[in-house]
C-alpha cells in the first residue's frame, strides 16, 4: 500500500470528523463529542508528523533486508504496524463520520476506541523515533549495535517508562491477522485472570478453572484488561509466567490437543541414563571419540525424549527400546494385532528441541505440529525434553540435547530410522538449541546433521536495541520484561539448586485440588458478579500477584522522562504509572557463543550444515534472523531465510488456529523435506 496515499486517507478523515462533530447542530452526546474531536485532532498531529519519519525509512530499508527475494527487517515492520494502527483509525473514523448522528451510534464506545487508537499512535510515533535513533547510530546495514551500550541502555529505560496498556485493550493484535485476534485476546484474558488467583496451592489445571470465574470483567471492560497485563508484565515473576505457560502441559488440556491433531502409531516417552557414549569421529570413521552424559550444577543426570512416529516401525516395539520408556498407558498402539504392519526404518530422522524461552513447556505442549509433521514427513520425531532454567541454567539444556543428539545417532535402529539424513528442528529457544548443538558437534568432530530448521530463533540473548526489539513493547507474546527475565534465567543469574518438580496438572493433582477448587468456587463467583455491580472493584489488584516482590526500583522509576531520551519539541511518549525493572543482561555467559551464536566466531560456524531459518515480519526477534543469516551468507555457509507476514512469535503452536498459521508450518516441513531431500546438484 502507498503509504502517503494512507496519510492522506488519515488526514482526510480527520477533518471529515473534525467537521462533522463540531458543526453547528446540537450534539446528542455533549462531551463524548468533544472528546472524538479532540482525539481526532491528536492523531491527525500525530499523522502530519509521522508522514516524513516513515518516507525517511522506506527509502532506506531495503539495505537491511537480507536479499531483494526476502524483503524483512525491523524498520520495515515498524512501518507496517504504524499502517495498521493507521488502517484502523481510517476505517473507524469513516464509520463515525457517517453514522455519528445514527439512532443507534454507540458514542461512548467509539470515543473510547478511537481514543485507545490514538495512544497507540502516540506511542508508535515514540518507537519510530527510537528507531531513527538507531539508524543514525547503527553501521550501514546492521540491526544491531552491540558495541553502543548506552544506545541499549536508553531502549531499556524507555521500555521501563512507557504506557503499554493500550496495546493490550482495545487494540490487541491490531498488528496481526485478523484470524488469530481472538486468540490473543483469550490469551490475555486468560493471563490476568489467572493472575488473580496465581499463588494458591492447587495445581496449574485448577488455577485456571478457578479463573475462569473472574475472566468476565475483563472480557466487557478492555481498559482494566490492559493495565492489569501491563502490570503484570512490566515487573514479571518468572514462576508465574511458567506456571501460567505450563498449563498446556496438563492431562486433561494435552488430551485436546492430541484429539485435533493426527493420531499416531507410537508416543513414547523415554529417560535415557547417564552412560557415556563411544561415536565416530567425522574424519576418520575407523577412530572414536567419547560422549560424556550431561555433567552441569547437580552432576550426571538422565536426559527425557518423545519419541513421535506416524507408523509403526521395525525397532519401535522392541524390548530394549521398551526398557527405556517411563510407563506410558499405551506409548505403542495395538502393535501386536495382525492388521497393523510394522513399516521399515526410515532413511530420515528428525531431531526437535521445542520453545518456550529455556523456561516452559516440553515436548507435550508442541505434540500438535509434531504429530503433523510425522505424518506429512512420513518420518519417526524424536523431541528433547531438556531441564528448563532458572532451575537448570546454561550449559546443562545445551548438555542434554548434544547428548540426546548423540544417542539417536547410536542408537537410530531403535527410533525407526536408518538415520542416512538427520535434521534439527526447533522453535524459540529450541532454535538456538539447534544451531548450539551442531557447533558442539563441530567442536566434537562427530558427525554433523544434514540441516537444520530454526524458526524465530533467538541467536542474540541479550537486550541490545534492534528495530525489531522495539516491538516488545506492544507484543503480547513476548514483551521485553518477559524476555530479559528468560535470558537472565538461562544465564544463570536467578539460579536455584532444586530437584524437578513434580509434573503438575495430572489427574492425581487435580484429584488433591477437588476440595480447594470447590471451596473457592462460591468466593470466585461473587467476586465476579460484584466486580460487573460495582465497577470500582474492578481495579487493578495490588502489584504483589505476579509481579517480583523483591524486585529494585527501576532506573526509569527515578529518573524523568527528559533524562532518558529528547524527543522532537512538543511530542512526549504516555508514561506508565507504574515502572518496568528490567534486569540487566550483562552476565558474561550472554556473550558466550554457545549461548548467543551471533556472536560466535568465524571457527565456531564454518563448517555447519545448511541452515534454513523461518521468520515472522512482526516476531520481535526478526532481527536475530536477518542478522545471523547475513553472517552465515558472509562466510559462505548454506543458508536460507523465509519471512512470513502477520504472525506472532511462537506461531508454530498456533499452526490449527488459522490458514495463516498453518501456511507457515507448511514452509518449515518444505524446508526438512529440504534438509532430507536436498535438490540436485547443477
Amino acid at each position: 500500500m502507498d503509504h502517503s496515499a494512507v496519510f492522506t486517507a488519515l488526514d482526510k478523515v480527520c477533518e471529515e470528523n473534525i467537521c462533522v462533530l463540531s458543526g453547528p447542530s446540537e450534539s446528542p452526546y455533549g462531551t463524548v463529542t468533544k472528546r472524538l474531536v479532540a482525539c481526532m485532532r491528536k492523531i491527525r498531529q500525530h499523522g502530519r508528523a509521522l508522514e516524513p519519519v516513515v518516507a525517511s525509512f522506506t527509502a532506506v530499508y531495503h539495505h537491511y533486508d537480507f536479499d531483494a527475494q526476502t524483503p524483512g527487517n525491523g524498520y520495515r515492520t515498524l512501518v507496517k504496524v504504524l499502517q495498521s494502527c493507521l488502517v484502523h483509525i481510517i476505517h473507524k473514523g469513516r464509520y463515525i463520520a457517517s453514522n455519528c448522528r445514527g439512532a443507534f451510534f454507540r458514542a461512548e464506545h467509539n470515543a473510547a476506541e478511537m481514543e485507545a487508537y490514538c495512544s497507540a499512535l502516540c506511542q508508535l510515533r515514540a518507537l519510530l523515533h527510537l528507531a531513527q535513533r538507531l539508524l543514525h547510530d547503527n553501521a550501514h546495514g546492521e540491526l544491531y549495535s552491540s558495541q553502543d551500550a548506552d544506545l541499549s541502555d536508553r531502549f531499556v529505560q524507555e521500555y521501563s517508562s512507557m504506557h503499554k496498556a493500550c496495546f493490550y485493550g482495545r487494540c490487541l493484535g491490531f498488528q496481526f491477522s485478523p484470524a488469530l485476534r481472538p486468540f490473543l485476546q483469550t490469551i490475555v484474558i486468560s493471563m490476568v485472570s489467572y493472575g488473580e488467583t496465581y499463588g494458591r496451592q492447587q495445581s496449574g489445571i485448577g488455577t485456571a478453572a478457578l479463573s475462569l470465574l473472574t475472566s468476565g470483567k475483563y472480557v466487557i471492560d478492555p481498559e482494566l484488561r490492559g493495565a492489569e497485563f501491563e502490570r503484570i508484565t512490566q515487573n514479571l515473576d518468572l514462576h508465574f509466567w511458567k506456571s501460567f505457560w505450563n498449563v498446556t502441559e496438563s492431562d486433561i488440556l494435552s488430551g485436546f490437543t492430541r484429539i485435533a491433531s493426527n493420531p499416531v502409531q507410537v508416543n513414547l516417552t523415554l529417560t535415557v541414563p547417564p552412560e557415556s557414549l563411544q561415536l565416530p569421529l567425522a574424519s576418520d570413521p575407523t577412530l572414536s571419540t567419547s560422549v560424556s552424559p550431561p555433567v552441569a550444577h547437580w552432576g550426571p543426570g538422565p536426559v527425557h525424549m518423545r519419541l513421535i512416529s506416524y507408523d509403526l516401525r521395525e525397532g519401535q516395539d522392541s524390548e530394549e527400546l521398551l526398557g527405556f520408556s517411563q510407563g506410558d498407558a499405551a506409548p505403542i498402539a495395538s502393535p501386536r494385532l495382525p492388521w497393523v504392519q510394522k513399516k521399515p526404518p526410515s532413511p530420515w530422522l528428525l531431531i526437535h528441541f521445542h520453545g518456550g524461552g529455556f523456561v516452559a513447556q516440553t515436548s507435550r505442549s508442541h505434540e500438535n505440529y509434531l504429530r503433523n509433521w510425522s505424518k506429512e514427513l512420513s518420518v519417526p520425531v524424536l523431541s528433547v525434553d531438556y531441564s528448563l532454567s532458572p532451575e537448570a541454567p546454561f550449559p546443562r539444556a545445551l548438555e542434554e540435547c548434544f547428548y540426546a543428539y548423540c544417542w539417536a545417532l547410536k542408537h537410530c535402529h531403535l527410533l525407526g530410522s536408518t538415520a542416512e539424513r538427520v535434521c534439527l528442528a526447533g522453535d524459540s529457544a529450541g532454535g538456538n538449541l539447534c544451531i548450539t548443538v551442531c557447533m558442539r558437534a563441530l567442536t566434537a568432530g562427530i558427525r554433523l546433521p544434514d540441516g537444520i530448521m530454526a524458526a524465530y530463533p533467538a541467536t542474540l540473548l541479550t537486550t541490545d536495541a534492534s528495530p525489531s526489539r522495539l516491538l516488545t513493547l506492544i507484543d503480547p507474546l513476548l514483551p521485553l520484561g518477559v524476555l530479559a527475565r528468560c535470558i537472565n534465567a538461562y544465564a544463570g543469574s536467578d539460579f536455584q539448586t532444586v530437584q524437578p518438580a513434580e509434573r503438575r496438572g495430572s489427574l492425581s493433582a487435580l484429584g488433591r485440588d477437588t476440595a480447594l477448587l470447590l471451596s473457592d468456587l462460591t468466593q470466585g463467583a461473587s467476586n465476579w458478579i460484584q466486580s460487573l455491580l460495582d465497577p470500582a472493584r474492578t481495579k487493578p489488584p495490588p502489584p504483589h500477584r505476579g509481579a517480583d516482590p523483591h524486585r529494585a526500583p527501576g532506573p526509569a522509576a527515578t529518573a524523568g522522562a527528559a533524562d532518558i531520551l529528547h524527543y522532537p519539541d512538543g511530542f512526549e511518549p504516555l508514561r506508565s504509572e507504574c515502572h518496568a525493572y528490567v534486569l540487566p543482561t550483562s552476565c558474561a555467559v550472554i556473550r558466550n557463543p554457545f549461548v548467543s551464536p551471533l556472536l560466535a566466531p568465524t571457527g565456531l560456524l564454518k563448517g555447519l550444515p545448511p541452515v534454513h531459518l523461518v521468520a515472522s515480519a512482526l516476531d520481535a526477534l526478526l532481527d536475530d534472523s536477518v542478522m545471523f543469516a547475513k553472517k552465515l551468507r558472509a562466510m559462505g555457509q548454506a543458508v536460507t531465510l523465509t519471512v512470513v507476514d502477520d504472525l506472532p512469535h511462537g506461531f508454530l503452536s498456533l499452526a490449527q488456529i488459522c490458514k495463516e498459521t498453518q501456511f507457515a508450518s507448511d514452509i518449515c516441513v518444505s524446508r526438512i523435506r529440504t534438509v532430507f531431500q536436498p535438490p540436485p546438484q547443477t
